[in-house]
């Protein structure tokens, strides 16, 4: 910046030459920077509010449906999909309001907010569930195909064996009993969560067969 071999009053003129130069760009640098922290900052702290909002939320629409006040949960689960759209709370919301709306025997209620995560969920695991559930109210209203089309779009992860039950069934629903018992023995060798209901399926067909 400033060569040293100079006199010293070179070296003031040097500098004042210098940041005649470049004293905008580092003002413009100093402020752009001390910007970036202090909005980085004002991120951070909104980012924790909002958390802190949805939190809050959640914990009282999970208190409402402890209370079974199901309408008032209801209306909380609205707010949080409302105010904090996309984001985990919103998803967790939508799945609980939908058992909440499947135990009131509003099927299509809950469909619809199972399609919802299905498309929008917070994250692939919660996608993934939203389509066990709604696949399996499909099934349980006799509507195979619809319930086909949900389980054609599953990700092939830690749910495989999850939905290989649900093509069983599927299968099963159709007539297909040999296409039930390889899906329900692939779901055994893929981890399936109950394996004794899995059990159970196989040792009916058998039962089936055999009659």
């Amino acid at each position: 910046m400033v060569d040293v071999t100079l006199s010293e009053e070179e070296q003031v003129e040097e500098l004042k030459k210098w940041w005649k130069e470049n004293g905008k760009s580092v003002i413009a640098g100093v402020v752009l920077g001390l910007g970036a922290v202090f909005g980085w900052q004002y991120w951070n702290q909104h980012q924790q509010q909002v958390a802190g909002q949805a939190s809050m939320l959640f914990e009282q629409m999970s208190q409402s449906l402890a209370a079974k006040n199901n309408e008032i949960a209801s209306k909380q689960a609205e707010i949080i999909a409302s105010e904090f759209q996309g984001s985990a709370y919103d998803t967790f919301a939508s799945l609980t309001l939908a058992r909440v709306k499947l135990e009131q025997g509003d099927t299509a209620a809950a469909r619809a907010l199972l399609k919802q995560v299905e498309q929008k969920g917070s994250s692939q695991s919660l996608q993934q569930i939203a389509r066990l559930h709604l696949a399996r109210i499909l099934i349980s209203e006799g509507d195979a195909e619809g319930a086909a089309a949900v389980v054609a779009n599953a990700k092939d992860d830690s749910f495989r064996g999850e939905f290989s039950a649900l093509k069983g069934d599927i299968a099963l629903a159709r007539g297909d009993r040999e296409g039930a018992r390889s899906a329900y023995l692939e779901a055994l060798a893929t981890d399936v969560g109950n394996t004794a209901v899995i059990r159970m399926k196989l040792e009916d067909l058998a039962v089936a067969e055999g009659s």
